[in-house]
C-alpha cells in the first residue's frame, strides 16, 4: 500500500473510497500489533493525508487525530516521529481545526516533553505549534507550558529545519502579544540574547525563509512594545532586511510577504515610515507590484508564471497597504507616493477589484492619502475619487464600509471640492443609512459625516439631513452607549444650529424634541466634554432671535445653566457664561426682561463671583456680561 500511494493521489483517493483508513486505524490502535505495523500504518495514513484537502476530511472523519495522538504515548522513538508526521501533515492543512489540539490538556505538555527525543519531533512538534497558534488563548497555553525555554534552543540546532520551524513558532507566538515579547527579549541561549540571535538570521547570507522569518520576530517584539521603534536592531537591520524583499528579484510570496510584514512595522511611527520611504527607493519599487508579478528570471518556468498571474491581486494588495502605511502621517510622502506613475488610476482600479482584500486595501490607502488637505484639493478633485467611493459604500462588507466611510469624512470636509457633487449623488440618505448600523465604528462614521456635511452648510443641506435622519433617529443617537456616535451627533446638532434664521428655523419644527434631549443629557451620567459641547448647543440655541424664548421659558433648564456656572470645571463654567451673555445681549429686543429675570434668579451675584476668578478668560467674560447690566 505504501508503494502504491506515494506520489499517486489517484492511488490515495481509491484506498480511501474502499475503506483503507478505518482498518488501518485499528490496526494502528490494537495491543496485538507490533511497533513495526503500527509504524507501517502511521506512514501510510501520513501519505493519504499528503493528497487532496478531501482526502484528509476523510481521515478527520474517522477521527484520526485521538489515535495518533495516543500513539505518542508509545515509547518507540520511530513510531512517534511517524505519528507525528502524520499529525503534522494533518495539522498544516486548511481543514482541520487548530482546536484539536487543545481538546484534551495532557497533549501539549507531552508534545514539550517530546521535544527533546530527536530532530525530527522537534521539526514537527514545532511545525504543529506555528499552525496551531491562533489568536492570544492559544498563545498563552504554549507560553504557560514552557514553549519559550523548550523552544529556544532550537534556534542553535545543526538542523536547518528546525532552526526554521522553531523561529517560526516565535513569531506566531509573539504576533500582538506583549507578555511573550516582553520574555523573548530577556532569553538567552548560549549567552546570546534571543533578538541578536535574530538579528543574525536576518543576514543577507541566510536562506530567504529564515531572514524573512526573523524579521517577523523582530516585528512582531517591537510592536508589542518589547523592542524601541528607534533601536538599532530594527532600524539598521530590520527595516532594510524587509525592504530588501519588496524588490523585484524576490519570488512572489517573499514580495507579499515582506511588504505586509514592513506596512505593519512601520504603522504606528513616523520617523520609521521616513526612514523607510527613502530606503532603496521604495516607494518606485513597489509601483512594480502593478506590472509584472514574475521577476524576470523566473519566467522560464511556466508553471511559476501560471501561479504568479493566479496571484498577482495578493501583491497589489500588499503594495495597496504599504503605501497606506508608508503615508499615514507625512505630508511629503503622500505627495510621493501620488506622484509614483499612475497611482491614483491604480488606486481607484483597486476600488472595483474583484477581490475584497484588495478593494480593502485600496480603500485604505485612499484614506491614508485622503488626510491631507492639499491632496483632497488636488489629485483626489483631478480623479474625481469620491464616485468610485460612493460605488464601493453601496453594498460592501463592513470592514470597507468601515474604512471607506472614515475617507467620506475627510472628503466632506468644507475645503474639500469634492463636498457639492458627493451631496448631489445621494450621500444624506447613504450616511443616514449608517448611523442605524448594529457596528458602533458605523453610526460613529456615518454621524461623524453629517457632521462635516452640516458644518458651515446652507439652509437646504441642513433640512435634507433633518428630514433623512429623523429626529426619532438623532434622539436614539443622543441615548446611544457609544461614546463616540452620542459626541459626533452633539457635533452634529451644534453645526445644525448655527447661523442664527438656520437655529430659528430649526427650533420652530423641533424645539420641543432638542430641547428635551439637551435636559436629559445635562441630568445624566455623563463625562465633562459630553455637557461642554451639550451647552454650546444651548449657547447657540441663546444666539437665535425667536429661539432664545424656548430657553426664557424654560425655568428647569435655566436652573441648569445657574448651576454649571458655579461648577468646580472652567470648560463647563465657560461654557454656561456663553448662554447667560447670548440671553442678555443689549442690542436684541427683549433684552431688558430676560436681564431682569436672569437678575431675579441672581445670575447677577454669580457674575460678580466670577469675575474675581483665578482663570482669565471667565474673568473677562464675566466683566464683558456685567457691562451689559450696566450700559
Amino acid at each position: 500500500m505504501k508503494n502504491a500511494v506515494i506520489g499517486n493521489n489517484k492511488q490515495k483517493a481509491n484506498l480511501i473510497v474502499l475503506g483503507a483508513v478505518p482498518r488501518l486505524l485499528y490496526l494502528l490502535q490494537q495491543e496485538t500489533s507490533t511497533t513495526e505495523l503500527k509504524t507501517e500504518c502511521a506512514v501510510v495514513l501520513g501519505s493519504l493525508a499528503m493528497g487532496t484537502e478531501n482526502n484528509v476530511k476523510s481521515l478527520l472523519d474517522c477521527h484520526i487525530i485521538p489515535a495518533l495522538l495516543q500513539g505518542l504515548l508509545s515509547p518507540d522513538l520511530k513510531f512517534i516521529e511517524a505519528c507525528l508526521r502524520c499529525l503534522r501533515t494533518i495539522f498544516t492543512s486548511p481543514v482541520t481545526p487548530e482546536e484539536l489540539l487543545y481538546t484534551d490538556a495532557t497533549v501539549i505538555p507531552h508534545l514539550m516533553a517530546l521535544l527533546s527525543r530527536s530532530r525530527y519531533t522537534q521539526e514537527y512538534i514545532c511545525q504543529i505549534f506555528s499552525h496551531c497558534c491562533k489568536g492570544p488563548d492559544h498563545q498563552t497555553i504554549l507560553f504557560n507550558h514552557g514553549a519559550v525555554q523548550n523552544i529556544a534552543h532550537l534556534l542553535t540546532s545543526l538542523s536547518y529545519k528546525v532552526r526554521m520551524q522553531a523561529l517560526k513558532c516565535f513569531s506566531v507566538l509573539a504576533f500582538e502579544n506583549p507578555q511573550v515579547s516582553m520574555t523573548l527579549v530577556n532569553v538567552l541561549v548560549d549567552g546570546e540574547l534571543l533578538p541578536q540571535i535574530f538579528v543574525k538570521m536576518l543576514q543577507r547570507d541566510k536562506p530567504i525563509e529564515m531572514q524573512l522569518t526573523s524579521a517577523k520576530c523582530l516585528t512582531y517584539m517591537c510592536r508589542a512594545g518589547a523592542i524601541r521603534t528607534d533601536d538599532n536592531c530594527i532600524v539598521l537591520k530590520t527595516l532594510p532586511c524587509l525592504v530588501r524583499m519588496c524588490s523585484k528579484e524576490r519570488l512572489l510570496e517573499e514580495r507579499v510577504e515582506g511588504a505586509e510584514t514592513l506596512a505593519y512595522l512601520i504603522e504606528p511611527d513616523v520617523e520609521l515610515q521616513r526612514i523607510a520611504s527613502i530606503t532603496d527607493h521604495l516607494i518606485a519599487m513597489l509601483a512594480d507590484y502593478f506590472k509584472y508579478p514574475s521577476s524576470v528570471s523566473a519566467i522560464t518556468d511556466i508553471k511559476r508564471l501560471d501561479h504568479d498571474l493566479k496571484h498577482a491581486h495578493e501583491l497589489r494588495q500588499a503594495a495597496f497597504k504599504l503605501y497606506a502605511s508608508l503615508g499615514a502621517n507625512d505630508e511629503d510622502i503622500r505627495k510621493k507616493i501620488i506622484e509614483t506613475e499612475n497611482m491614483m488610476d491604480r488606486i481607484v482600479t483597486g476600488l472595483s477589484e474583484s477581490s475584497v482584500k484588495v478593494r480593502l486595501a485600496a480603500v485604505r490607502c485612499l484614506h491614508s492619502l485622503s488626510r491631507s488637505v492639499q491632496q483632497l484639493r488636488t489629485s483626489f478633485q483631478d480623479h474625481a475619487v469620491w464616485k468610485p467611493l460612493m460605488k464601493v459604500l453601496q453594498n460592501a462588507p463592513d470592514e470597507i464600509l468601515v474604512v471607506a466611510s472614515s475617507m467620506l469624512c475627510n472628503l466632506l470636509l468644507e475645503f474639500s471640492p469634492s463636498k457639492e457633487p458627493i451631496l448631489e449623488s445621494g450621500a444624506v440618505e447613504l450616511l443616514c443609512g449608517l448611523t442605524q448600523s448594529e457596528n458602533p465604528a458605523l453610526r460613529v462614521n456615518g454621524i461623524w459625516a453629517l457632521m462635516n456635511m452640516a458644518f458651515q452648510a446652507e439652509q437646504k443641506i441642513k433640512a435634507d439631513i433633518l428630514r433623512s435622519l429623523s429626529t426619532e433617529q438623532l434622539f436614539r443617537l443622543l441615548s446611544d452607549s457609544d461614546l463616540n456616535v452620542l459626541m459626533k451627533t452633539l457635533g452634529l446638532l451644534r453645526n445644525l444650529l448655527s447661523t442664527r434664521p438656520h437655529i430659528d428655523k430649526i427650533m420652530s419644527t423641533h424645539g420641543k424634541q432638542i430641547m428635551q434631549a439637551v435636559t436629559l443629557i445635562l441630568e445624566g451620567e455623563h463625562n465633562i466634554e459630553v455637557k461642554e459641547q451639550t451647552l454650546c448647543i444651548l449657547a447657540n440655541i441663546a444666539d437665535g432671535t425667536t429661539a432664545k424664548d424656548l430657553i426664557m421659558t424654560n425655568d428647569d433648564i435655566l436652573q441648569k445653566i445657574k448651576y454649571y456656572m458655579g461648577h468646580s470645571h472652567v470648560k463647563l463654567q465657560l461654557a454656561a457664561m456663553f448662554c447667560i451673555s447670548n440671553l442678555i445681549w443689549n442690542e436684541e429686543e427683549g433684552s431688558q426682561e430676560r436681564q431682569d429675570k436672569l437678575r431675579d434668579m441672581g445670575i447677577v451675584d454669580i457674575l460678580h463671583k466670577l469675575s474675581q476668578s483665578p482663570d482669565s478668560n471667565l474673568c473677562d467674560k464675566a466683566k464683558t456680561a456685567l457691562q451689559q447690566y450696566l450700559a
